[in-house]
């Protein structure tokens, strides 16, 4: 049997889920080439990462834990609080009391690519996703709290499941029946409060990115409507637009 080049190897592994490394390291534990090796060890290095990840997802379910006499667990989290322009959004997920999504954590702390993929890893095992937003209209309408309050109660609403329990990131919800408990940096510290986070975010974004071709010159899809230097620029010249929350421009024009 012809014995595999160290390239060959290498792309073996980046085949096999990380569950299945202890078993394909012992295939090459008797190959005597430093560069085999040494890429075993670059891969018990990963063995170690996968399994304090493991550890650090078992903690993040601690709140659905002592909460597991309710059926059914909702996260809820909003993004887009501080942007000058664009709504603010609320994710609401309800996950299976076994779920382990690995790497699910506060949306900030994840790169876009990775929320990406998360959001869809969520979407598929999640036993209901409920999206809601309030415009920049209804923001200066109402205030942004009180906006923010109805995004939740939207995506809370449009779940396909009834909630027993609401998790929500550092607030409780006004006008909801639902028993609540609020978390205070919710999103890294519960699972269903970090996947609600995730999809909130994705979602969003892709709604600022939609809104820069159509609002172009004011960097949304970059930006996110967040005061950046460039956006503020860009107000400075060219006036707002009706994507932007008027009261929130009252100390910058």
């Amino acid at each position: 049997m012809a014995v595999k080049s160290i390239r060959e190897i290498k792309e073996e592994f980046k085949q096999i889920p990380p569950e299945k490394l202890p078993e394909y390291m012992d295939l090459y534990r008797d190959d005597s080439r430093k560069g085999v090796q040494d890429f075993l060890k670059t891969q018990e290095n990963r063995m170690k990462k996968y399994e304090a990840e493991l550890v650090r997802i078992e903690e993040l379910c601690s709140f659905e834990k002592k909460y597991s006499d309710y059926s059914y667990i909702c996260g809820v989290d909003e993004v887009g609080r501080g942007p000058l322009a664009g709504p603010v959004v609320a994710g609401a997920v309800i996950l299976p009391k076994d779920c382990r999504i690995l790497y699910i954590n506060d949306s900030k702390k994840l790169s876009a690519k990775k929320r990406e993929e998360l959001s869809a890893e969520i979407q598929e095992k999640a036993l209901a996703v409920g999206i809601g937003l309030s415009t920049q209209d209804r923001i200066d309408e109402i205030n942004i709290l009180q906006a923010t309050y109805e995004a939740m109660r939207k995506a809370i609403a449009s779940l396909s499941v009834e909630p027993s329990l609401l998790l929500n990131d550092a607030v409780t919800i006004p006008a909801v029946d639902i028993p609540q408990v609020a978390i205070v940096k919710g999103d890294a510290r519960s699972i269903s409060i970090g996947a609600a986070s995730i999809v909130a975010k994705v979602y969003r974004d892709r709604m600022m990115e939609e809104y820069d071709k159509m609002y172009p010159g004011y960097g949304f899809a970059s930006n996110k409507g967040y005061g950046s230097k460039e956006h503020i620029e860009a107000l400075h010249r060219m006036g707002p637009c009706p994507l932007h929350r008027r009261s929130f421009l009252k100390s910058i024009l």
